[in-house]
């Protein structure tokens, strides 16, 4: 059994002494040494004795407690400058400061090491295991899987089985298969577990049925030993399954369209799961009046469990300013409320301001600092635009620009004047398709192609267009995994609910087309509500994006990223820097 050195000294002496050598000016030196006569040193002296000197500061101000002073210094240090014995040293300091601290690039950049140099046993199990959940918390799901199954599989540690549950459960069907190839007894038991739950379809009987089977035939498996939590908690669901839901939309009003395309996605994956539910009893009630007390009356009556809709944002900001809701309900937007206060209400729909907040995410983990933003002058880019920029600002990120266009018109000025309010690291673009086709080729005009944008799915028709689209080429925007299936998941086979996905992709409007994919979502989203309040953890893999429900019930949408390549999307990585050995879930 691996067992792990306690405090940041403890786990630096330690890799040392298993690698047989411990380099002087390390160890030797006393503790009241003077970390910024160290630094100062450092800047008079040559590369290899100054990233020395610096990672002595660093380990000096670690031990003393100033944890975040010693990761700033650790994570700027050159560690190809070091020599081979201060470099495992430097690596086991910055993950254990990075992990510490909740900083997981810090924790991922000392575990390139892994690539680079031999090291012991136990201190590469180490920096394995920190690497993995580092992984975990930037959604590298696939990444992280195989780490700390690798870790696993030399360790039977059990105590990773949480993490490495959370990491397989997040996983879509394609990525799972990926990880058969080549794979060890140990993953192919988790890899097996992850398929029954999926199979199971929300299905809680049939689930505990499966896992007691999967248990019988792989006794010695470290989750049949100890099942993950999250699994073992679904327990208390036996006997609550969903059997009936109402769904309140309008039949006539301003949302009536919206509504028939999110009824019709609704109708069409019900008749595809009729099978996999056990028969589910879907009642459509008109909420066109607006009479919400009268709407969730008549659910109780016909003996409704969970709810549908409503769909209009007014009757959403009504309930959730509301301590709770008569039904667990599954609202079909979100209200204009700061936050959800009823209880048993879930707020869901296809928030653009979820999109530029992800792209604010993405962003700033690719490194840029400096954004320009080009939004239409209207509510919606207001609104959208505000959400970015609070995402942005939050992570210090600065604004050089701001520039709010006239979607009707030409986008050569307001491109020019996004670059005049000083020079950006990156581009945030909200715009429909002619809009921002036209974009690229002007930053070329003006000497700024290189310029990086990074864009919401609006400007994606849903459709390739190759003739159409080249001038977005190198453009990097998100999109929900039905529309851009070979980017998602690495194909359309690999799609969840590919029957409903295939059904009604046929002869679809692509503006429609989310809107049915929405309505998929929202029924599997019912039928789990009381996963959802139990485990408010919980996430569905689902048509439009990894939905995930946040503190208050409303539910985030995690999209597949995608980059225009000769004018079709092209699948892109969270983190670039694991193109190598990482990314494709090889381990040494």
């Amino acid at each position: 059994m691996l067992k792990k050195p306690r405090g940041l000294l403890a786990t630096a002496l330690f890799a040392l002494l298993v690698a047989g050598c411990a380099p002087p000016g390390i160890v030797e030196r006393v503790p009241d040494d003077d970390p910024g006569y160290l630094l100062e040193q450092a800047q008079q002296q040559p590369p290899e004795q100054a990233a020395i000197s610096r990672l002595e500061a660093a380990d000096i101000l670690a031990r003393r407690g100033q944890h975040t002073q010693a990761l700033e210094i650790a994570s700027g240090i050159d560690d190809a400058q070091l020599p081979a014995e201060h470099r495992l040293h430097w690596a086991m300091l910055l993950s254990e400061l990075g992990e510490e601290l909740e900083e997981p690039r810090a924790v991922i950049q000392a575990g390139q090491l892994l690539d680079e140099v031999d090291m012991p046993r136990d201190a590469g199990l180490i920096l394995r295991e920190r690497m993995g959940r580092a992984l975990l918390r930037v959604d590298e799901y696939r990444a992280a899987a195989a780490m700390l199954m690798y870790v696993q599989a030399r360790t039977e540690r059990e105590a990773l089985n949480d993490a490495i549950w959370t990491s397989l459960s997040r996983l879509d069907g394609s990525e799972l298969a990926s990880l058969r190839e080549g794979a060890d007894e140990l993953t192919l038991g988790w890899l097996g577990l992850a398929s029954l739950v999926r199979e199971s379809g929300g299905d809680i009987e049939r689930l505990f049925a499966r896992l007691e089977s999967w248990r019988e035939r792989n006794p010695q498996h470290p989750a049949a030993r100890n099942v993950p939590s999250e699994l073992l908690a679904l327990r208390e669901l036996r006997g609550k399954e969903v059997r009936h839901i109402a769904i309140f939309l309008p039949d006539s009003g301003p949302l009536a369209s919206v509504a028939e395309s999110i009824r019709t996605g609704i109708r069409a994956h019900h008749l595809h799961s009729v099978e996999r539910n056990g028969g589910v009893r879907l009642s459509f009630l008109d909420a066109s009046l607006g009479d919400l007390e009268a709407l969730y009356s008549e659910a109780r009556n016909i003996g409704a469990q969970v709810v549908i809709g409503p769909l209009d944002k007014d009757q959403v900001s009504e309930l959730e300013a509301r301590n709770s809701v008569p039904l667990p309900t599954l609202a079909l937007n979100y209200g204009a409320g700061s936050s959800n206060q009823a209880e048993g209400l879930f707020q869901y729909g296809l928030s653009a301001e979820d999109e530029a907040r992800q792209v604010a995410r993405r962003a700033y983990e690719d490194g840029h600092r400096r954004s320009a933003m080009l939004v239409p002058n209207n509510e919606w880019g207001a609104r959208v635009g505000r959400a970015f920029e609070q995402e942005w600002r939050s992570r210090n990120g600065t604004i050089t620009n701001s520039v709010s266009y006239d979607p009707r018109g030409s986008a050569t000025e307001s491109t020019r004047r996004v670059l005049a309010g000083g020079r950006p690291d990156m581009l945030f673009l909200l715009a429909l398709p002619s809009y921002a086709r036209q974009v690229p080729p002007t930053l070329d005009y003006y000497d700024a192609a290189d310029l990086p944008i990074y864009a919401t799915s609006h400007l994606y028709e849903g459709r390739p267009q190759p003739l159409l689209d080249h001038d977005l080429d190198e453009v990097s925007f998100v999109d929900i995994p039905w529309q851009i299936p070979d980017a998602a998941v690495g194909g359309v086979e690999a799609l969840p609910y590919l029957a409903s996905f295939q059904e009604l992709h046929q002869d679809a409007d692509p503006s429609t087309f989310r809107l049915m994919a929405m309505g998929v979502d929202a029924y599997e989203l019912a039928r789990r509500l009381p996963q959802f309040q139990l485990l408010p953890e919980s996430e569905l893999f689902g048509a439009t994006g990894l939905l995930v429900a946040g503190h208050d019930g409303r539910i985030e949408r995690r999209l597949p990223w995608a980059r225009f390549e000769r004018g079709v999307p092209r699948p892109i990585l969270t983190f670039e820097l694991l193109d190598g050995d990482l990314g494709n879930g090889q381990l040494p």
